[in-house]
């Protein structure tokens, strides 16, 4: 009996751990993003060392001078891989392996939302079809998105949740819920922007449909504001201080329109989005995706059912969507708030590959068939297994990327994205962490750390001491443990003055109010999760 109930798990299981196999192969694939990621992740491990709970600056990138760039960049993917370097596992690994287990975490909590409406058959389907739709084997392959991964892991596992809490009226998915989407937010910022959107219709759609009393509606908007906080950590520094790097501009949403042949044909590229060359990346929905909606679209048309008007809700939103990924939609990309933060109008396949892996569940579920269900699996593993392998792979170990200039000395991204918008890209690399700018003395290195410097400085007269830094909020400096004015210069570094004698000097980078908020709201989010979740076991034993 219970070998029959994990069995549907176990399906899922095996067609995700197929999917992602070739992530166990030896060596790194060639990805948009992944070289990227394995110096992040060794830059966010050695800040977090350094005793950094939550950290916000990179040292070593930019010639040395750092950036801010953890406190824009979403954190999920940094402290996984941290946890897997602590334990032993390389930086390459990490990167690997956190896809391979986001890939079986996604088809796991698809199926346990899918099986929701369309029973276990429908779930299997729904899940298989998740694993294999193109564009989510091209985030993993090709682009290397590995937030995009985990985000896309985390979408079914909200609505599953949310969607147990809204039917069944359980208590424990309130602040499961919450968790879930604070970690879509923590996995991929842009993502989770445009998952919230579409969860709020999803959950007033099922509360309007499940007839709701005011107590469900302010739960459910109480989900929201919890897992939005619990994240505050993360976003509200990010939102309130763009203003101070470069490179977080909106994107020019008009050349990243998918043309409709793009949408509806296969193929497969592993260049960019944007260029007009054979080898471009896939913006394919899929063909078993496609088929999967029209053969959903006849059985609601055909069938009375109670789970038609769910099935129609999402046959609906596949036909938004797909509108908004073509140019024709341009004018609303233009005008309504906060869309084109999206940045890609084929961004949005995110949401469809959700919508037309959900709809080719009910197809098992309206046509109660086994062999039909047996033949949608095969059909899309069939047309899906061939696109989920990499080109080739690059044998390389951590040092290749972590010791080489062309990986470490820049900002880690392309158009010098997150560096500070006062900061002169022109400037030279410098060996020493401080230089006089008047005066001179003897300098004695105690302490160089991620975000924290000491000094022993003997002057013989008044001195100004620069910083070989780039100037940030809040990098602060203490002399013989009274803080100092710091100067911005005009390279965009930080300096201050240094009176004559023998000074002990500590330079540390630490939080802005606004940084300081956000870790508050997490912290308070936290603590009303623990406070429900006591009070839910207290419940449970009286």
């Amino acid at each position: 009996m219970m070998f029959k109930k994990v069995f549907p798990l176990i399906i899922v299981i095996i067609f995700a751990f197929i999917a992602g196999l070739p992530l166990l192969h030896k060596g790194l694939p060639p990805t948009h993003d992944g070289e990227y990621h394995v110096v992040r992740f060794y830059e966010f491990y050695k800040t977090l060392s350094a005793g950094n709970f939550y950290p916000r600056w990179a040292e070593d990138f930019n010639n040395g001078y750092g950036i801010p760039l953890f406190n824009f960049v979403y954190p999920l993917p940094n402290y996984v891989a941290s946890l897997f370097h602590f334990i032993g596992i390389s930086f390459i690994d990490s990167f690997k392996l956190e896809m391979f287990l986001a890939t079986i975490i996604g088809g796991v909590f698809f199926y346990l939302w899918a099986k929701e409406f369309w029973g276990e058959l429908g779930g299997i389907v729904s899940s298989v079809f998740y694993t294999f739709s193109p564009y989510h084997i091209l985030d993993i392959y090709i682009r290397g998105s590995v937030g995009e991964v985990w985000a896309l892991a985390f979408f079914p596992a909200f609505l599953w949740s949310i969607t147990r809490f809204i039917k069944y009226k359980q208590k424990i998915f309130i602040p499961l819920s919450s968790i879930f989407l604070s970690l879509i937010i923590f996995s991929h910022n842009i993502l989770a922007l445009m998952f919230l959107f579409f969860a709020i219709c999803y959950c007033v759609f099922l509360l309007l449909g499940d007839k709701g009393n005011k107590r469900d509606w302010g739960k459910g908007i109480f989900v929201f504001l919890l897992g939005i906080s619990l994240s505050a950590i993360f976003w509200l520094p990010a939102i309130l201080e763009k203003q101070y790097v470069t490179g977080l501009e909106i994107f020019d949403v008009f050349s990243h329109f998918p043309d409709l042949h793009q949408l509806l044909i296969p193929s497969w590229g592993t260049g960019f989005s944007g260029e007009n060359i054979a080898n471009q990346m896939s913006f394919q929905i899929g063909v078993a995706n496609l088929v999967g909606v029209m053969l959903s679209l006849f059985f609601i048309l055909k069938r009375k059912d109670k789970n038609r008007s769910i099935a129609s809700f999402f046959v609906f939103l596949f036909f938004v969507i797909f509108f908004l990924m073509l140019k024709i939609s341009l004018p609303i990309w233009q005008t309504v708030p906060f869309i084109n933060y999206f940045q890609f109008p084929w961004r949005l396949l995110s949401l469809e590959i959700l919508i037309v892996s959900f709809l080719a569940g009910s197809i098992a579920y309206f046509w109660k068939s086994k062999i039909v269900a047996l033949f949608l699996v095969l059909t899309t593993f069939f047309l899906g297994i061939g696109y989920a392998k990499p080109a080739y792979y690059h044998y390389r170990d951590d040092n290749y990327y972590i010791t080489r200039p062309n990986f470490i000395d820049g900002t880690n991204s392309p158009d010098n994205v997150f560096n500070t918008i006062f900061f002169d890209t022109s400037l030279d690399k410098e060996k020493a962490k401080i230089k006089f700018l008047k005066g001179e003395g003897k300098t004695e290195q105690k302490i160089i750390g991620a975000t924290y410097y000491n000094f022993m400085i003997e002057v013989m007269e008044n001195s100004e001491i620069q910083v070989n830094t780039a100037y940030f909020p809040n990098w602060r400096v203490f002399i013989n443990k009274e803080e100092t004015k710091i100067y911005k210069t005009k390279r965009g570094l930080f300096s201050f003055d240094l009176p004559k004698g023998h000074n002990i000097v500590e330079i540390q980078f630490e939080d802005t109010p606004i940084r300081k908020m956000g870790f508050f709201l997490s912290l308070i989010s936290s603590s009303v999760l623990i406070v429900f979740f006591v009070k839910l076991k207290n419940k449970a034993k009286s």
